[in-house]
C-alpha cells in the first residue's frame, strides 16, 4: 500500500502562508485526483481542494482566491499553498487520493496541523 506523509503545517499569524506537502511513496498518477481536507475543533473532515489526474482543480468556496492546489507527478507529491489565513483556517489538515470520486483508498493519517492565530 501506497503510504505517504503530510507535512508543512504550523504556526502561522492571520494573513501568513504555509505550504503544505504531501509525498507519497509511490505513484500518484493511477488516482482519480488527489485532494486536501480538513478538520477543525468540533467539525467534521471536509475537502479543502482536489486536484484530478488531468490536472482540474475544485476548491471549497472558503479556499476560492486564497488556496492553490498543485502536484508535481515525477515527485509523487501535491502541494498546498495557502496565503492569507485566517483563525477559521485552523484546522488538522490531511491528504487523501480518491481511485473514484468518494472513494479513498488510504486511511486518514495523522495529517499536518495548522493554527493561525495572533
Amino acid at each position: 500500500q501506497v503510504a505517504r506523509v503530510e507535512s508543512g503545517g504550523g504556526l502561522v499569524q492571520p494573513g501568513g502562508s504555509l505550504r503544505l506537502s504531501c509525498a507519497a511513496s509511490g505513484s500518484i498518477l493511477s488516482f482519480y485526483a488527489m485532494g486536501w481536507y480538513r478538520r477543525a475543533p468540533g467539525k467534521q473532515r471536509e475537502l479543502v481542494a482536489r486536484i484530478t489526474s488531468g490536472g482540474s482543480t475544485n476548491y471549497a468556496d472558503s479556499a476560492k482566491g486564497r488556496f492553490t492546489i498543485s502536484r508535481d507527478n515525477a515527485k509523487n507529491t501535491v502541494y498546498l499553498q495557502m496565503n492569507a489565513l485566517k483563525p477559521e483556517d485552523t484546522a488538522v489538515y490531511y491528504c487523501n487520493a480518491e481511485i473514484q470520486p468518494g472513494i479513498f483508498p488510504w486511511s486518514w493519517g495523522q495529517g499536518t496541523q495548522v493554527t493561525v492565530s495572533s
